[in-house]
């Protein structure tokens, strides 16, 4: 059984070596694992979590890379598909701390990761995973839809994270990414999102608000990130209001996903709410002091020691 198995993008990150300056100027780049979903597994997998990623990549050089770095970080790539085609998806991004990180999706008009079907699912490991960690993007498009309806019915126990990360240019329209994560909402039960992407799921930007009617659309847990301000998380019991652990930030692109995978290890190991966030709140601040993403996440000792 796996501690976590998540859902959705994977790709290449190709990330400047030169900061605060435009792509027009960047004269060498970086190459990391990219993807939240895949970049969420690994920083579970950092803290000793068996995790497993369902993606896709293109049959390339660049897919290649994927599936080594996948298995290289200690993530299971069991259900790492190769679609003969599409490219693997490459994103460049600009670095302008110490909070201006604009992002440049090279994903064709049908990447890999939306070509995952219903059938290419082992829905008993996705029954039987402790957590199983999806994002709206991969609610943008059939068949990758359908797959996400066919793993969210076949969860029956544990948590069921929607993250609730939400790219305007991966999306047709945004009355349509609005429609199809509001649909999915009540298939998770644990929600997590910034204050565009709450008002997006629920209609509301407060974060006291969007939190009471995230649990009021049934999450045992709702998770409002709100920038400069921290993180406000409320269940049916507890409410914690963290805010941002203090670093030198030099690329905020991965702390969210960092901050997912920490907020994973909280639910498997039964932390309390509190505990969970501060924690995440400090792996998140660990990556966000590095350049890259997937090859910067923390493992618990660096994170408790940032704490």
């Amino acid at each position: 059984m796996f501690d976590l198995i998540t859902i959705g993008r994977c790709g290449v990150d190709v990330y400047p070596l030169q900061t605060g300056v435009g792509l027009a100027q960047v004269e060498t780049f970086g190459k990391f694992l990219g993807g939240s979903p895949t970049n969420v597994a690994v920083a579970a997998a950092r803290h000793g979590l068996r995790a497993a990623v369902i993606t896709a990549t293109g049959a390339d050089p660049f897919g290649e890379y994927v599936r080594q770095a996948i298995r290289g970080f200690g993530v299971d790539d069991s259900f790492v598909a190769t679609v003969d085609g599409p490219a693997t998806p490459v994103t460049f991004c600009e670095i302008f701390p110490p909070d201006h990180f604009p992002l440049y999706f090279y994903r064709g008009e049908h990447p890999p990761d939306l070509r995952l079907t219903p059938e290419s699912l082992d829905l008993a490991a996705i029954r039987d995973a402790r957590v199983f960690w999806f994002t709206a993007t991969g609610l943008s498009q059939e068949p990758s839809r359908s797959a996400h309806a066919a793993a969210l019915a076949a969860r029956t126990s544990g948590w069921t994270v929607f993250d609730l990360d939400y790219r305007p240019m991966l999306w047709e329209s945004a009355e349509a990414g609005r429609d199809r994560v509001r649909e999915l909402l009540p298939h998770a039960n644990v929600a997590v999102g910034n204050l565009d992407e709450v008002e997006n799921a629920v209609g509301v930007r407060d974060p006291e608000a969007a939190a009471q009617a995230l649990l009021d659309a049934g999450m045992r847990v709702a998770i409002v990130k709100m920038g400069p301000e921290g993180v406000l998380a409320r269940s049916a019991d507890e409410r914690v209001l963290a805010e941002p652990v203090k670093v030198e930030v030099v690329n905020g692109i991965g702390a969210g996903d960092a901050f997912g995978g920490a907020v994973c290890l909280g639910l498997v190991r039964g932390w309390s709410l509190e505990r969970t966030i501060r924690f995440a709140n400090a792996a998140g601040a660990f990556v966000a002091a590095r350049l890259a993403c997937a090859d910067a996440m923390p493992t618990t000792d660096e994170v408790q020691a940032l704490l």
